[in-house]
């Protein structure tokens, strides 16, 4: 099973690689800088060799890189959408850097200007990053729970952004349990899981679903909110993630958990482990 969490990065990129293995997971989720700002340190020649050396001597399986929450590519005023594209490519550059094997992003928000807008100002958004950027690292937009003007809650809207994109096979999808559930796919249950898969499918095809991001949901089916819960603590439960990773479509995928931190053993870690068959 290839699991992983979302891990800290405080005092180097190099010491998240311990940080996963040590609460019993193969793989890992990082910000490669301060997810809400936009300046970026340099990343030392010695933090690089040793990340990417603890990556291969541990054997982490698989390493995610999260972008910057402020990066919002459909934003219809002009400063914020040069500086998300601008915080995108830096975030993609040092992905790259750091050999990382995805970078998962938000697609954004119109705030207003129109669905068909929005979708067209996020492709031109990627068009320039994946011209400027050149590396190994596929970018993987991330459905969303629907709230306001964001875009990205059902997957014929993210069909219609990367269908405009020109590199298409520079792009994948990163599926986020909590906020499939709460845009109103059921999948608590497996009726409701393979209507979700059935979905992919049709707009945009499986194989471009290459990581899960686990988390149970604080609130009920179809509020639109986006809140993590530990895994059977919320709303989908543990049968519902006993069916998503175990699932034939599913069971190969990679699993990252962003659910709160625990102090010494991680529980949903423990939990998701024995719920695998």
């Amino acid at each position: 099973m290839k699991l992983g969490k979302h891990v800290s990065i405080a005092g180097g990129l190099d010491q998240a690689p311990e940080r996963a293995i040590k609460i019993g997971c193969n793989c890992l989720q990082i910000f490669v800088k301060n997810p809400r700002g936009w300046r970026a340190r340099k990343i030392g020649d010695v933090e690089l060799t040793s990340l990417r050396s603890k990556i291969r001597d541990l054997q982490i399986e698989s390493m995610v890189v999260h972008a910057t929450y402020l990066v919002n590519l459909a934003s219809p005023k002009a400063e914020l959408w040069e500086k998300s594209v601008n915080g995108l490519i830096k975030d993609y550059q040092r992905a790259g850097m750091i050999e990382a094997d995805y970078l998962v992003f938000h697609p954004g928000s119109h705030t207003g200007k129109g669905l068909k807008w929005g979708i067209e100002r996020i492709a031109a958004a990627l068009n320039r990053v994946l011209n400027k950027v050149s590396n190994d690292t596929i970018l993987l937009l991330e459905n969303v729970a629907g709230a306001g003007t964001a875009i990205g809650s059902n997957f014929r809207e993210l069909h219609d952004i990367i269908r405009l994109v020109n590199q298409k096979d520079r792009l994948g999808l990163c599926l986020d349990t909590c906020h499939a559930f709460a845009a109103g796919y059921d999948i608590s249950e497996m009726n409701g899981l393979n209507r979700l898969l059935n979905d992919i499918e049709e707009h945009l095809g499986l194989d471009l679903l290459t990581v899960l991001h686990i988390n149970d949901s604080r609130h009920p089916l179809g509020t639109n909110r986006d809140e993590h819960a530990h895994i059977g603590e919320g709303y989908i439960g543990l049968k519902g993630f006993s069916n998503i990773i175990n699932h034939k479509l599913l069971r190969d995928r990679v699993f990252i958990l962003e659910t709160p931190s625990f102090q010494g053993e991680d529980l949903d870690v423990k939990t998701l482990l024995s719920l695998r068959n």
